[in-house]
């Protein structure tokens, strides 16, 4: 997911993201603990986004209050 796409959507629908990011992170990680997991490279995909989730939410809300 690009920043671009982040910040054209509003906090409800970050929220939303972020929730469904944070259930597949979950999912990722039990499949690694059961050897399950092929697409290695989406734990870290998915942390990222997360990150950036977090980040431009944090602006938004900082950016209303100001």
């Amino acid at each position: 997911m690009k920043a671009a796409e982040i910040r054209s959507k509003t906090v409800d629908q970050l929220n939303d993201d972020l929730a469904s990011l944070k259930k597949e992170q979950f999912n990722l990680r039990f499949q690694k603990a059961t050897g399950q997991l092929e697409k290695t490279a989406r734990v870290k995909q998915v942390r990222k986004d997360i990150a950036r989730i977090k980040t431009i939410a944090a602006e938004k809300s900082a950016g209303k209050k100001a």
